[in-house]
């Protein structure tokens, strides 16, 4: 497919070990690097949103791969049926053609500004006017910027780019989940600032294509995630995870 050949510099298929009998429904994944909640090493795939993805899945005993690629490679990937599951997405009314929004599985973030030079602090939404805001192709933030055409908003394909480019002066904010944004960034040593202007987050959610079998799974996955917030292993994971955006 040649735009797929052109959009993806790699694809890997990342498979987890997970007990599965040899007639167990195969689950495909689209994943993109986006730490602490999803995170691609060299090792395998890991991270917040995977790790619960996995418990569920290792109750259920399904055969899960992961799929890396761009996030907006990812919600096309959804609306043709390649992958089954995206883990995190917010609904539109876009993405509801292609893809199910039943399961509310991850907690609110806020979305926070990052920036290096005082003159691109933000105190509320009308400093935005005048700034280069750097914002993650495909993805969405909150309805009022997300449709304001009037804002000059630059896109890149992962948070790692964003924070380059503020790094050198290309554009004068990035807009981020609190705990993508501090994580990327202190791990690639920029030492960002967090603006006073934030939105409060929402829920996000196990996207689930629609043409994808796992549609007549959603009671089953639904059940075990209630299960796994029941135990307190979400709490426990949730924990781990929030920890790892603290250290340097």
């Amino acid at each position: 497919m040649p735009f797929a050949r052109t959009l993806f510099v790699a694809v890997m298929l990342l498979c987890v070990s997970l007990p599965i009998r040899a007639d167990a429904l195969h689950v495909v994944v689209g994943i993109n690097h986006a730490p602490p909640y999803r995170i691609i090493s060299e090792t395998g795939v890991s991270g917040f949103y995977v790790e619960i993805f996995n418990e569920i899945a290792t109750r259920a005993g399904w055969r899960v791969s992961y799929r890396e690629a761009p996030f907006r490679r990812i919600l096309m990937m959804a609306e043709q049926d390649e992958i089954d599951v995206m883990l995190g997405p917010l609904p539109t009314t876009e993405r509801r053609d292609y893809m199910d929004f039943s399961i509310a599985a991850f907690p609110p973030e806020r979305r926070i500004f990052l920036y290096l030079n005082e003159t691109s602090r933000v105190r509320q939404y009308e400093d935005l006017a005048s700034k280069r805001i750097g914002v993650l192709r495909g993805s969405t933030y909150f309805p009022t910027f997300d449709e304001d055409p009037a804002l000059n908003k630059v896109e890149a394909t992962s948070y790692d780019n964003l924070l380059t480019m503020l790094e050198y002066g290309r554009i004068d904010l990035v807009i981020a989940p609190e705990m993508v944004g501090i994580y990327t960034a202190q791990r690639n040593k920029i030492p960002v600032r967090v603006a006073p202007f934030f939105v409060p987050g929402e829920t996000s959610y196990i996207g689930i294509a629609l043409g994808s079998p796992l549609m007549e799974e959603r009671a089953v996955i639904q059940q075990y995630l209630n299960e796994i917030k029941e135990e307190n292993l979400y709490e426990r994971l949730l924990l781990k995870y929030q920890g790892t955006h603290a250290g340097p």
